[in-house]
């Protein structure tokens, strides 16, 4: 007989779920047992490769014998001189290689750090509604109380700062802020990251600004840093996930002064150690890649979006065609309660998987999220389906 166990979990894990795609992918791997085979149109993980010399000296540098020690926590020089190039080139943003640069194990781990640096417990953060699900579970896990700023399609999803501004800010530490925002595509403007360093200024709060799509069917990316003085009140985080498809590589940064870089540092190093050095050295070969990668990683994105398009126009979505990103973000018909229910009713009736756009708050319940990372010949089998079944 089996004991149960009295051990119960740590309280910060109240209200903290499992992560809606790690649950729903075990459904749809049953499904798949049971013949279905689903096409999975939900995942924003890049389907394509990552540039032919990424690979190669990543293999190169893997059959050296002397690579395959621990590695500086700050990342290699060779690394860290290939970012700050790479923001200067493509954002026009100046940064010290040795001191305003963190790489990261993916900047999905740098969301964490950051909270856990920064985030006492009764802290506030703001997080964006709709916004990427890890913001909220990770600041509660830090402590944080969460103090949500809804986004609205008809502010071009960009933060009302008025409207946050009637919330008690006072104990507000840290804002989470991602353009070109996910899920909903939207790109900046130069004026709201100015208007942004202004109210992060005006309140004293870290600004965080995660970048990772302005490469993604975007020919002009930006950077919230290259607004003068951001530095004072803002951290980037970024990742060679999207732009270059290395989601599977584990590779991100986290940019910003001297001073928050240190303080990162300070927990990230008590958590892990430096990337295998061959995998950084590939990743600053794939930071080297000119316009011409970006044109045809984009173009095949183009087809598969006016595909998505042509899917959506079926179940009479609406939808902006000028999104950025990997994702197509479209409203619901009226006749459903949520994007819930269309997003079911397409996997059991189609088994064709879309994400609704409730699990990035509810402020997306009205909406579903389409991903571009499969081929057009799978998206073109998903129209078939769904026109089949009605």
């Amino acid at each position: 007989m089996i004991m149960e166990s009295k051990i119960a979990v740590a309280k910060r894990l109240e209200g903290i779920g499992e992560y809606y795609f790690s649950q729903k992918l075990r459904e749809i791997d049953e499904l798949n047992k049971a013949g279905k085979q689903v096409i999975n149109l939900g995942i924003g993980s890049p389907d394509l490769p990552p540039h032919p010399e990424v690979i190669r000296v990543l293999h190169e540098e893997a059959l050296k014998t002397n690579q395959h020690g621990y590695q500086n926590y700050k990342g290699s020089p060779v690394l860290r001189n290939a970012i700050a190039k790479w923001y200067s080139k493509w954002y026009g943003v100046t940064l010290n290689a040795d001191a305003e640069i963190l790489p990261l194990i993916g900047s999905k781990e740098g969301i964490m750090h950051i909270c856990m640096t920064y985030i006492n417990e009764g802290d506030s953060v703001l997080i964006p509604n709709p916004g990427y699900p890890t913001y909220r579970s990770a600041a509660k896990i830090a402590g944080g109380n969460l103090v949500e700023y809804t986004l609205e399609k008809e502010n071009n999803w960009f933060p009302d700062f008025a409207a946050i501004e009637k919330n008690d800010l006072t104990k507000v530490k840290v804002m989470f802020v991602n353009y070109p925002q996910m899920p909903t595509g939207q790109l900046p403007t130069m004026e709201m990251f100015e208007q942004l360093v202004a109210f992060a200024k005006k309140h004293d709060i870290l600004l965080v600004h995660d970048n990772p799509y302005s490469f993604i069917l975007n020919d002009q990316p930006m950077s919230l840093l290259g607004v003068p003085g951001a530095k004072e009140v803002a951290v980037e985080l970024n990742s060679l996930s999207k732009s270059h498809n290395m989601a599977g590589w584990r590779i991100g940064m986290l940019v910003g002064n001297q001073d928050r870089i240190n303080e990162v540092l300070r927990f990230k190093s008590n958590m892990d150690s430096g990337m295998f050095l061959p995998l950084q050295l590939a990743a600053a070969k794939a930071l080297e890649l000119e316009q011409d990668w970006h044109d045809t990683v984009n173009k095949v994105y183009k087809v598969r979006r006016e595909k998505v398009f042509q899917l959506l126009q079926l179940l009479n979505c609406d939808y902006d065609d000028s999104q950025a990103g990997m994702f197509v973000w479209a409203a619901i018909p009226a006749q459903y309660k949520d994007g819930y229910e269309l997003s079911d009713k397409v996997l059991y009736q189609s088994n064709v998987f879309i994400t609704p756009g409730g699990i990035f708050g509810n402020a997306g319940d009205k909406y579903v999220r389409v991903s571009l990372c499969s081929t057009e010949e799978k998206i073109a089998d998903a129209i078939e389906r769904i026109k089949v079944s009605g």
